[in-house]
């Protein structure tokens, strides 16, 4: 037998979807204060939120003909009707925030609008409505929540402690406090003050916040594109973490727990981060209303895009050129010097001198250019040199391994000749290495490299790319290394991509070789020119630099 169900009922029902835990609450009161216009937001927290949760703010107010209806679900002020719901501009628009809190817990409204000498209270619980009385208080509006749950004791048993509870509702707070600069937040729990981010354009004390000291060395992110603005902070390559979780999106200023364009950051990092690692960072999409639907999840936690799939690649795009302008910016901090004349000095104690700035216009007027000293092979690995600031260590691999890359790259790019062998290189390989090998064939002649059947098991290089040298000395290409390596996955590469970048590992010096002065001091050269000079392909660093002030505390003098 079908029945039509009580409103007691019907209310618990759909307050189920919309309150999880004591965060929904603080969730849907904070962005109410927010869609009102508020300039500072204030929330205070008893026991996790069970006890009780007072959200106040000093919004537009609610006039007491609408406090009732505001307590009546799907009675809202943000639209009017179904043609409205393709151009939301607010963060609320339900109507089923203020009635499913009221459905699980005992609420009272105290809001004040502009122009009113007194406030208006109203209390709700279950489908019970109070009546309307005067009260104290100052423009804006109050929100108290207790008893969260106290009529529906299993939702209860499924929350974790107090203080995790408390956790997820600090974790959001800061969060949501990243997107509105302009909005001072406080948090308070068990009469404690959490923190207190005053109004302003200064964001770093919301970054420290939630990222930690990382975020004095984030990378800021903006472009404006045909389907959306980016802008940001993202994650310097070297600064990681080993999930996604600190990857923060806002879609109109709305803070989504959503995988929407996690792919455009793995793509934007690639050859930055190191495998099995994230980057972490706030970005904030700016999209046309209308080209948004956030109708697609009770807690307007996720949206669709009507162009996801450009959207996505303009943010990779935006991230990757703030992340190749950032790889400049530390080269130039890291080695403070300018290319160099093509003599090379002879000898390691000559220092190189050079003749012009890293990049046009980089340098500052009137400032003398600095000389970087290559002064020694440090265990046939590294490249130890000096610009009289600091001590600068070039893991010689790995730079190398960069170079090669993007020569690789350049050469498919530009379509450019090979140089034929007068010998070609004959190697046999295993029955089930074939496969793997032949599938790359393609992409190994685009970079240069020639590879052709001569026999069942048997392949012969005829050509090499062109310039792959390393101061006048050729690299031996380890084959066995080579087609091992090709079912390597490396995230954010291509499929031809992944081919260059094993064939560049495999040709280049290796860790544990011994190289002559000249030819540290060309791979020093190359490497400022490529366009992410500081990490391989593989995302290993290229350079490290040790500051005065960094080893004056290995020596305890800091």
């Amino acid at each position: 037998m079908i029945r039509l169900l009580d409103p007691e009922t019907i209310g618990q029902i759909a307050a189920g979807e919309v309150i999880e835990r004591p965060l929904s609450v603080v969730k849907e009161l904070v962005e109410n204060a927010l869609d009102a216009d508020a300039t500072r937001i204030a929330v205070r927290v008893r026991g996790g939120g069970l006890l009780e949760i007072e959200v106040a703010d000093d919004g537009a107010g609610i006039p007491p003909a609408d406090l009732a209806l505001a307590l009546t679900r799907h009675a809202t002020s943000k639209i009017v009707d179904a043609s409205e719901l393709s151009r939301v501009g607010t963060l609320g628009f339900r109507g089923e925030g203020l009635a499913s809190i009221a459905a699980v817990a005992k609420v009272m409204i105290v809001s004040r609008a502009a122009g009113a000498d007194v406030a208006t209270a109203i209390d709700a619980h279950g489908e019970e409505i109070g009546e309307l009385r005067p009260l104290a208080g100052p423009p804006g509006t109050r929100v108290v929540v207790r008893d969260l749950f106290g009529n529906v004791p299993v939702r209860r048993e499924y929350l974790r402690s107090p203080s995790a509870e408390f956790a997820r509702i600090s974790s959001w707070l800061a969060t949501l406090a990243l997107a509105y600069p302009q909005i001072g937040f406080t948090l308070e729990h068990d009469g404690k003050a959490t923190f207190a981010f005053p109004p302003g354009d200064d964001l770093a004390p919301r970054l420290r916040h939630v990222f930690g000291g990382s975020s004095s060395s984030m990378v800021g992110v903006r472009a404006d594109e045909r389907y959306a603005g980016v802008s940001g902070w993202v994650s310097s390559p070297g600064d990681d973490r080993p999930d996604r979780r600190n990857q923060i999106l806002f879609v109109n200023g709305r803070l989504l727990r959503s995988t929407l364009v996690s792919g455009a950051w793995a793509a934007a990092y690639r050859t930055f981060a190191m495998v099995g690692r994230h980057p972490f960072g706030v970005l904030y999409l700016r999209v046309p209303p209308d080209e948004v639907d956030p109708n697609v999840h009770p807690t307007k936690s996720d949206v669709r895009l009507r162009h996801g799939d450009r959207v996505v690649a303009e943010v990779k795009d935006a991230i990757a050129n703030a992340l190749r302008r950032g790889a400049v910016e530390r080269l130039e901090r890291s080695i403070s010097f300018a290319p160099p004349s093509r003599e090379y000095a002879a000898a390691a104690s000559m220092p190189v001198d050079w003749a012009e700035t890293l990049l046009p216009g980089s340098a500052s007027p009137g400032a003398e250019p600095k000389t970087l000293r290559v002064l020694a092979q440090i265990d046939r690995t590294f490249i130890l040199a000096s610009d009289g600031d600091a001590v600068v260590l070039i893991d010689q691999h790995a730079a190398h391994e960069r170079i090669v890359f993007e020569q690789l790259s350049a050469n498919a790019r530009a379509h450019a000749a090979a140089e034929p062998l007068l010998i070609p290189y004959t190697f046999e390989i295993r029955p089930e290495e074939a496969e793997r090998l032949d599938a790359t064939l393609e992409a190994l002649a685009a970079g240069g490299l020639h590879v052709e059947h001569f026999g069942e098991r048997a392949y012969r290089v005829t050509a090499t790319p062109a310039r792959l040298v390393h101061a006048g000395r050729s690299r031996p290409f380890d084959v066995a290394d080579f087609v091992e390596c090709l079912g390597d996955e490396v995230r954010g590469l291509d499929a031809d991509q992944r081919v260059w970048a094993s064939l560049a590992c495999h040709s280049v010096v290796r860790a544990g070789e011994r190289l002559e002065y000249p030819e540290m001091t060309a791979l020093v050269e190359r490497l400022q020119r490529c366009e992410n000079p500081m990490h391989c392909p593989h995302g290993r660093p290229t350079i490290v630099r040790l500051e005065a002030d960094r080893i004056a505390r290995l020596f305890k003098r800091m």
